[in-house]
Formats: structure tokens, C-alpha cells, sequence
């Protein structure tokens, strides 16, 4: 486990699940309100897919260009996306029947399907009771942009 992710530990993330055992296991998740991350935990350079398996939402296509996706990857960084929820069971749920083909309102974090090996990215949580999930967010982008000068690889906006 890089030093990284061991940061992430010792802040109080709990999971690191692969996206595949997690779909069949939403119950590990707390049903409470927390800020989440996806992990590619792989040395080996990104396989992208022209057409991965995020589902069309409203009609619209999730799909965009390899160079889009290649320009987005932060080679420094095995985080991919961070996320906020009001409850992670619900949220990092919607997240993943998303990234299964269905029609889900999780639009963000819609390159993840994008990647060949999406089913191994490890999903961890950590609920935030005293502090509000966004505020979470922000700060953990924040600090993310800060050390690799742009944010995670998946989320489009701060």
C-alpha cells in the first residue's frame, strides 16, 4: 500500500473495497452522511476503454474521448475520484449501478467506467458526523490539487 493511501487510513477511511465485491455487499457501507474515495491501486499504466459501462443518463452519452481521459489521469496519485455523500450506502450505491450500465443520477465520476480495470478500484469511506460531507470534499480536492496540481482524475469540478 503506498504512502498515500496510508494517509487516507490513518484519516479514518475504512473499506478499501473492490468495486466488484462491493456491488454484491452495499450492506458494508454506513448508511450515514461521509466522503468517499476510489482507489486504482495499480502500477501498471491505465487501459482506457473508447466505450466504458456507465449508464446513459437522461439520454446522454457518459462516454468520452482517450485523449480526454489520458489528459485527466494523474499518473502521481492512485486516488481517481473523491466524493461526498448525505448517506454513503445510498450514494456510493448509485455510484456503482452507474458504472453497471443503469440509467443513476451519478453523472460525476463517470470516467471510472472508462477504465478497463474499473471492477478492481477499491472504494473507501469515512463518515464525517461533526463536519458537513461537502465542506469535506472541498477540503480533501483542495488539499489534492495542491499536491498534484490538478484534481483527481474523475471529478470534473471542485
Amino acid at each position: 500500500m503506498t504512502k498515500e493511501i496510508e494517509n487516507y487510513r490513518k484519516d479514518g477511511f475504512n473499506g478499501f473495497v473492490p468495486v466488484s465485491k462491493l456491488r454484491s455487499t452495499a450492506s458494508l457501507l454506513p448508511d450515514s452522511g461521509g466522503v468517499y474515495i476510489v482507489v486504482r491501486d495499480s502500477d501498471n499504466s491505465p487501459e482506457f476503454l473508447a466505450t466504458g459501462t456507465g449508464g446513459f443518463f437522461k439520454g446522454k452519452n457518459p462516454n468520452v474521448g482517450l485523449e480526454e481521459l489520458e489528459s485527466n489521469y494523474v499518473a502521481g496519485s492512485k486516488v481517481v475520484y473523491i466524493g461526498k455523500a448525505t448517506s454513503l450506502k445510498k450514494r456510493v450505491g448509485q455510484l456503482l449501478r452507474f458504472g453497471a450500465g443503469s440509467a443513476v443520477g451519478h453523472w460525476g465520476g463517470r470516467y471510472l467506467w472508462q477504465l478497463a480495470d474499473s471492477d478492481n478500484l477499491l472504494i473507501a469511506w469515512k463518515t464525517t458526523s461533526t463536519t458537513d460531507p461537502r465542506a469535506e470534499e472541498i477540503k480533501m480536492l483542495e488539499e489534492f490539487v495542491s499536491r498534484h496540481g490538478k484534481l483527481p482524475f474523475a471529478n470534473l469540478t471542485m
